[in-house]
């Protein structure tokens, strides 16, 4: 599984630096407007995740997203990928996948066992948009 998420990491950071220019500037507070939906308002989940902020996703780029990840302030904070384990083990990549702000502070990737949204297990790629947007997200 480490192997996995090694891969995953890899491939995650090639489509980084090859990801589509967008209008990030629209996207820095909530809501970011279409396409992207708040996940709490198609799925069963809290608005607010302690840890991810409120999240926002267009739905067509399931299940990696991009998920917007905002703060309690409406901050764009976090932008959040989650890559199915089976599907990376099987091949799959991911790649041009959009980024909410090209400004990266951290990584964290992490295991997932599933939830709402994505069910199976995936691994949380987390990029935090500035120093203290890690913190911000886990009130």
């Amino acid at each position: 599984m480490i192997k996995s998420l090694l891969t995953g990491a890899s491939i995650f950071a090639a489509s980084v630096t090859l990801a589509a220019a967008h209008d990030t500037e629209a996207l820095m507070q909530s809501p970011p407007g279409d396409p992207y939906v708040q996940v709490s308002d198609v799925l069963p989940l809290p608005a607010f995740i302690p840890g991810l902020g409120t999240l926002f996703v267009d739905p067509a780029t399931l299940p990696a997203g991009p998920f917007l990840a905002y703060d309690h302030d409406g901050q764009l904070s976090a932008t959040v990928y989650m890559t199915p384990l089976a599907e990376l083990e099987n091949g799959t990549s991911y790649d041009g996948l959009t980024v909410g702000s090209h400004t990266v502070a951290t990584v964290d990737i992490y295991y997932n066992a599933g939830h709402p949204g994505v069910e199976v297990p995936h691994a949380h790629v987390v990029l935090y948009h500035d120093a203290e947007a890690k913190e911000r997200l886990a009130q």
